[in-house]
C-alpha cells in the first residue's frame, strides 16, 4: 500500500505499540503505561495511518500482531533500548545513573537476588528495577525478544545458547515429606524409583525444578506420575506439610521449610544450576552495575 510519508515514528508510540502487543490488548495496555484507554487507541490508529498499513488485527475477544505488526514490535524494542543506552551513557558522564531495567527470575532463587538489588538501590537510587517471575521457558524468549536485560536463572546447556552466562550456585535436590511418613531408604537415602511409588507433588511444566526432575527420572529410567502439579513454592509445602504427597526440590529451598523431612537420593539425583545470564553484546550501564554486585 503506498502512501505519503509520514511523521517520524517517535519513542512513545513505539512504547505504546509494544505495550499493546505484550499486554494482548488495549485495555491492559492502558493499565500498564497509567493513562485511558483512548489515548492508547488514537495512538495506535495514528501510527498505522503514518505507516499506511494495521499493525493488529482487531476481533470481539482478542488482539493479535499483523505480519506488518510482527516485523514493527522487535524493531521497536531496538529502538527503545538504544535510546535507553543513550540516555544512560549521557547519565554516566554526569555521574548518576537513571533508567529502568527488567530482571526475570523464578521461584525460588530470591536469595541470589535481594543483596545485589539493596547494593544497587543503595548505589544508584535512580535506577528503577522492575521483577519480573516466570517459568524459566518464558524467561528464556523474553531475553531473546530483549523485554528481560538480566536474569537468575536455571538453564541447561541447549538453553544457554546465544546467552552471556555467570555460574551463581550448582546444588543437587532433595525429597521432602512430612515428618510422619515412611517410606523405603537405605543409609538414610531414598531411590528414585521408591520415590516414584509416592503420592508426588510436581511443579508446572517448563518450571527449572521441573525439568531437572523430569530429567533425572528419565536417566534412571524412571516412570512417575504427579498426584499434584502446583506453581507455588508455598504450596507445595503446604501439600506436603498436610502428608498428601512429598516434593522434590532443591536443598536451599527445602532449608526454608525446616518442619518438613528431607531426604537425599542414592544415585541420579536431580540437580539444578543457577546461573545469571543477560543477551550477547554490551549491557546498559544500570545492567553492568547489577551483574558488579553479583557473585
Amino acid at each position: 500500500m503506498s502512501h505519503a510519508p509520514g511523521e517520524p515514528v517517535d519513542l512513545r508510540q513505539m512504547e505504546v505499540v509494544i505495550a499493546v502487543a505484550e499486554e494482548g490488548g488495549f485495555t491492559a495496555a492502558a493499565q500498564r503505561l497509567h493513562i485511558v484507554q483512548s489515548a492508547v487507541s488514537s495512538t495506535v490508529r495514528a501510527l498505522e495511518r503514518e505507516l499506511g498499513t494495521p499493525l493488529f488485527d482487531r476481533t470481539t475477544h482478542r488482539v493479535s500482531l499483523t505480519p506488518a505488526g510482527e516485523a514493527f514490535v522487535p524493531a521497536a524494542r531496538a529502538a527503545l533500548r538504544a535510546a535507553d543506552q543513550a540516555r544512560a551513557a549521557v547519565d554516566v558522564v554526569q555521574g548518576q545513573l537513571r533508567g529502568r531495567i527488567t530482571v526475570g527470575t523464578m521461584q525460588g532463587v530470591w536469595a541470589d537476588l535481594h543483596r545485589p538489588l539493596a547494593a544497587l538501590r543503595a548505589e544508584h537510587p535512580g535506577v528503577v528495577v522492575r521483577l519480573r517471575q516466570a517459568a524459566v521457558v518464558d524467561i528464556r524468549q523474553a531475553l531473546r525478544e530483549g523485554t528481560v536485560d538480566l536474569a537468575v536463572v536455571a538453564l541447561d546447556r541447549q538453553q544457554q545458547r546465544g546467552l552471556v552466562t555467570r555460574l551463581l550456585s550448582h546444588e543437587e535436590m532433595v525429597l521432602v515429606s512430612a515428618p510422619g511418613r515412611t517410606f523405603p531408604v537405605t543409609d538414610g537415602k531414598v531411590a528414585l524409583a521408591d520415590a516414584a511409588r509416592l503420592p508426588l507433588v510436581d511443579f508446572t511444566p517448563g518450571w527449572a525444578i521441573r525439568l531437572a526432575v523430569d530429567k533425572a527420572f528419565r536417566a534412571a529410567s524412571v516412570d512417575r506420575e504427579p498426584t499434584f502439579e502446583v506453581n507455588d513454592i508455598v504450596a507445595a509445602s503446604e501439600l506436603v506439610r498436610n502428608d498428601l504427597g512429598v516434593c522434590v526440590m532443591p536443598v536451599s529451598i527445602a532449608d526454608r521449610f525446616p518442619d518438613l523431612t528431607t531426604h537425599h537420593f542414592e544415585r541420579h539425583a536431580p540437580n539444578w544450576k543457577v546461573m545469571v545470564v543477560r543477551p550477547r553484546g554490551e549491557a546498559p550501564p544500570a545492567v553492568d552495575a547489577l551483574l558488579r554486585h553479583m557473585t
